[in-house]
């Protein structure tokens, strides 16, 4: 009995899956998709760094990784002119400014 049960909320859920008007958005080209995981790499090691970056107490290893940092935003924003894309991170580099500066 329980096996009727699944069987048929699957049937429910497909139908209503199938139901629902699909956004989908135009396949990417080769070069569409080859820049968007280049710009999610580089988002992530963003991301990475400002953890990095946040936690770090030692003077000299911040300031490696505030290099490392503002580079990976020269190649974030570069990408993002290239692609007249706008880059939704552009605001949380200022926010970032914060976790640059050296604790005293």
């Amino acid at each position: 009995m329980a096996r009727g049960w699944e069987s048929k909320s699957v049937e429910a859920q497909q139908a209503e899956a199938s139901e629902k008007p699909g956004t989908r958005q135009p396949p990417m080209t080769p070069a569409e998709a080859t820049r968007h995981r280049e710009m999610e790499g580089l988002r992530l090691s963003r991301q990475r760094i400002l953890t990095e970056l946040s936690a770090q107490q030692d003077s000299r290893r911040r300031k490696m990784l505030e290099q490392a940092l503002a580079d990976l935003e020269q190649k974030i924003a570069k990408l993002a002119a290239d692609g007249g894309t706008v880059d939704r991170y552009s605001a949380e580099s200022a926010e970032s400014a914060d976790l640059r500066r050296p604790t005293e």
